[in-house]
């Protein structure tokens, strides 16, 4: 394996930390820019927006540009938007850097896993587009209590102050090992792309795939005041529990992605009920701190576990725009990680209560399953005759998958 496409997983390293770190530190931030924890939390769905604008917006726009230049220019653009965030006087202006980082982090995987697939043989792409999820997972595993862990001992700014050093590594990685990749003789037809767009299912693979993102993010947004507030955790284990999260991230991704090809439905089907079980069980027990630990690593597991089945159902019903795929993929995770936290914010605005968080995202993954239900029954009438598509080539959409 080419070590540029290990330099790719360190560049998603840096995205997938600045993505998820928020959740460990909406506590600091809130206090530091006197607001909400709600309004907090729609920093999360700031990113989240920008990466569902982003992805196909910038898959569409860098077609015809050199790979390498379009890499550079994303992550210097990401690393400027940390800079942004660890500098910013106000809620407003912090808001806006999360928007400019988001789009350059969506633009960045639509190009970044087209540049690793061309780099190596066509019966090594699986393992490529592997390293760059791999990158997506550690961050969960240790980029993400690592920035819970900076804003507790130094301040939630250091956490910015962080990715931006990671991302400055990974700019100097990638202008010095990435190649110069020459652009396909066939330009990619956006028109004809697009035209999966009138195809109902792949709707529905939209629909599903963020409804169970976020489900699973109208909580963890909001995991750490949950975890000290009401479960009585002191704030030194914030991080611990979130590392927790990441790793039964990591094993659900591995685990799903082994067993989803051949069995996307039921894949999705048993990932999504356990994620619905575990979640309202966090509701019911969210005052005892070893039940709060132990479903904070089974949701990690069980949400995880659904990504890669997810992420090749949308490669399959849109195999007719290999360019577009990843990116509505992308789009849709990122659409759940939108909605999830601003429902979550409702909730408590609503004076329900953390635990509450946990009951909305249990009612987003019920309406999962039904549309579930609905793409099965489709997908049963139309014949089942298309191919599914391997979960590896589904990727660059989010284990989170790809993300």
């Amino acid at each position: 394996m080419p070590l540029a496409v290990y330099i790719l997983g360190l560049s998603v390293f840096a995205l997938g930390t600045s993505e998820f770190m928020l959740s460990g530190l909406l506590p600091p931030i809130a206090d530091d820019m006197d607001v909400s924890i709600p309004q907090a939390g729609l920093l999360i769905s700031a990113f989240a927006i920008g990466m569902v604008i982003g992805a196909p917006l910038l898959a569409a726009a860098t077609l015809r540009l050199p790979r390498k230049a379009t890499l550079i220019a994303l992550i210097t653009a990401f690393g400027l938007g940390q800079v942004a965030g660890a500098l910013a006087p106000s809620y407003e202006v912090l808001f806006a850097s999360r928007i400019v980082s988001a789009l350059a982090c969506a633009g960045f995987w639509a190009v970044g896993a087209s540049v690793a697939v061309a780099m190596v043989p066509v019966n090594q792409r699986a393992r490529a587009m592997a390293v760059m999820i791999g990158g997506l997972s550690i961050a969960n595993v240790l980029g993400v209590p690592a920035g819970a862990f900076l804003g507790e001992h130094l301040g939630w700014r250091s956490a910015f102050w962080a990715v931006g050093a990671a991302s400055a590594v990974a700019l100097v990685g990638i202008v010095t090992k990435i190649p110069s990749i020459p652009l396909p003789a066939e330009q990619p037809q956006l028109r004809r792309e697009l035209s999966i767009y009138r195809d109902g299912q792949v709707w529905l693979a939209v629909a599903v795939t963020a409804l169970a993102g976020g489900a699973v993010f109208c909580a963890f947004s909001y995991l750490s005041p949950l975890l000290t507030d009401v479960s009585g955790l002191p704030e030194s284990w914030v991080p611990s529990v979130l590392a927790l999260f990441g790793l039964g991230a990591l094993i659900g991704a591995t685990v799903g992605g082994r067993v989803a090809d051949g069995r996307l439905f039921p894949v999705m089907v048993g990932g999504i009920t356990a994620t619905t079980v575990f979640l309202a069980a966090l509701a019911l027990f969210a005052e005892s701190p070893v039940a709060a630990i132990v479903l904070s690593f089974l949701i990690g597991v069980s949400s995880f576990f659904t990504a890669p089945a997810l992420n090749a159902r949308m490669f399959n019903v849109a195999s007719a725009a290999p360019t577009l795929a990843g990116a509505t993929a992308t789009s849709a995770f990122n659409s759940g990680n939108t909605v999830g936290p601003w429902l979550g914010g409702r909730v408590i605005d609503a004076d329900l209560g953390y635990p509450a968080t946990a009951w909305a995202g249990a009612g987003m993954a019920v309406v999962a399953l039904a549309c579930v239900a609905l793409a099965v029954r489709v997908h049963r009438r139309g014949g089942g005759s298309r191919v599914v598509a391997s979960a590896g080539a589904g990727a660059p959409a989010e284990v989170p998958v790809g993300s």
